[in-house]
């Protein structure tokens, strides 16, 4: 099987989406899972310019001579595409949308696709309600509603801030969740409600939560 992982997040592996994709990418190489992992913040990604050239004067060819040519090849060859992404104002991050909108050239109408791909979402968000994750959610559900592709399952992670405050081997159920969801993904193509709920479960209290924030959002003004 073979894993195409793109993480959107400028914060890379120091970010909170990261805690949460790389065991669960780790649980797909336990498997046997071939797996490429690439960064927005590493990679030269024009917007796409909207000249439908792909379509119609180069069916299947972008114009930009950019990373995406790169790419292209491992985007076709996926057997499984995971897209991970903070939420940045209900969306994913400006480079990931970037990165999505550049794949055009993979979609031209009356082509047959290679296989049928598997996708999975895995974002995280400051906010504690598991709600602001929906604007993300309706979108991958649109673009994968094709019959080349499902849309498996989104590892959510709501409240993600908490991560760095809790003690060491506090959330290790979470990060185990994480790790099984990639193991059982690859074994049967699916993955259960029940490890996507403990990669979701709350961290601490809301209040907790709260006042949390409050403390990081004074020390990050003290320090601007």
């Amino acid at each position: 099987m073979k894993v195409l992982a793109i993480n959107g997040s400028p914060k890379m592996d120091a970010g909170n989406t990261a805690r949460i994709l790389n065991p669960f990418l780790d649980g797909m190489r336990e498997e046997g899972a071939d797996v490429a992992l690439f960064y927005t913040r590493k990679l030269r990604i024009g917007p796409c310019n909207g000249d439908m050239n792909c379509w119609f004067k180069n069916p299947g060819r972008c114009g930009q001579n950019d990373d995406m040519q790169m790419l292209y090849p491992k985007f076709e060859d996926a057997d499984v595409i995971v897209w991970a992404t903070p939420v940045y104002f209900s969306g994913v991050t400006g480079p990931l949308k970037n990165l999505m909108d550049r794949q055009l050239p993979l979609h031209v109408p009356g082509t047959t696709p290679k296989k049928r791909q598997k996708v999975v979402l895995v974002a995280s968000c400051g906010a504690w309600e598991i709600g602001a994750f929906d604007p993300v959610l309706v979108q991958m559900k649109a673009i994968y509603s094709r019959p080349d592709s499902e849309f498996v399952a989104a590892l959510l992670r709501p409240g993600a801030e908490a991560m760095r405050y809790m003690p060491e081997g506090a959330m290790d159920d979470v990060i185990n969740a994480a790790r099984d969801a990639g193991r059982e993904l690859v074994r049967t193509g699916r993955i259960s409600e029940s490890l996507l709920k403990t990669v979701s479960r709350p961290l601490m209290s809301e209040e907790e939560y709260l006042k949390a924030g409050e403390k990081a959002f004074e020390e990050a003004r003290k320090s601007a």
